[in-house]
């Protein structure tokens, strides 16, 4: 295959596993970046877009190929700004999936978080919700939203709530069971391959997601 994809949030954590695995993936010719900083010493097949991502539509000419990796977001201690947060972790995917529909790519993949809701009292989760709302309002004919719980992995910034949440779920997580599974940590090695495996899926017939399915299909 000669395929092309479209990364949204390489330089992020689950993002920049992602592009070295699609980089080593010989089905995919042409790797394209979306983001606001340049990735040093990539291969020939990497094309870098550097700009602001809340103005994407300017892009638009550029924003071709056979499959779209959404790895977009933020968190409170980054973007302590409600709106900023908004434009970020909704208006982002949002309208990266409009130009998907716009430009006729067929599959869009990107990631939430457990317990997304457009109806939630809870502005992180209602944020998420009223994103994945409107990603499928965009009737791309393969659409996943993926909800991860809480990632593991080592991040640049300090993060601190987050390293203790991850400390404390690492020592309860052997207690979870059944339904539970969907609370243990989830990898970004496990995400990004999750996500090669569904858009190379040719029998995936759920739309959304869940963590332990996403690493049952990353497998």
């Amino acid at each position: 295959m000669n395929k092309t994809a479209i990364i949204l949030g390489a330089t992020g954590l689950t993002g920049g596993v992602l592009l070295q695995k699609l980089i080593e993936d010989d089905r995919y010719s042409q790797i394209k970046l979306f983001s606001r900083s340049k990735i040093e010493n990539l291969p020939s097949k990497v094309t870098q877009f550097i700009g602001d991502l809340l103005e994407l539509e300017q892009l638009r000419a550029e924003f071709t190929a056979n499959e779209v990796y959404c790895c977009i977001g933020t968190t409170a201690s980054k973007t302590p700004d409600k709106t900023l947060y908004k434009q970020i972790d909704y208006g982002i995917p949002v309208t990266a999936a409009k130009l998907s529909n716009t430009n006729n790519i067929s599959t869009f993949l990107v990631i939430s978080a457990m317990g997304a809701n457009p109806k939630s009292k809870v502005f992180y989760n209602r944020t998420k919700g009223e994103m994945e709302r409107d990603v499928f309002q965009q009737n791309i004919k393969n659409t996943y939203v993926l909800r991860p719980s809480l990632i593991g992995g080592e991040r640049n910034e300090q993060r601190t709530l987050e390293k203790i949440g991850l400390a404390v779920f690492k020592v309860v997580q052997p207690l979870f069971f059944g339904s539970l599974k969907n609370y243990r940590i989830i990898e970004p090695d496990t995400i990004a391959q999750g996500m090669i495996n569904l858009a190379n899926s040719s029998s995936q017939t759920e739309s959304i997601i869940t963590s332990h399915n996403i690493k049952t299909l990353s497998k």
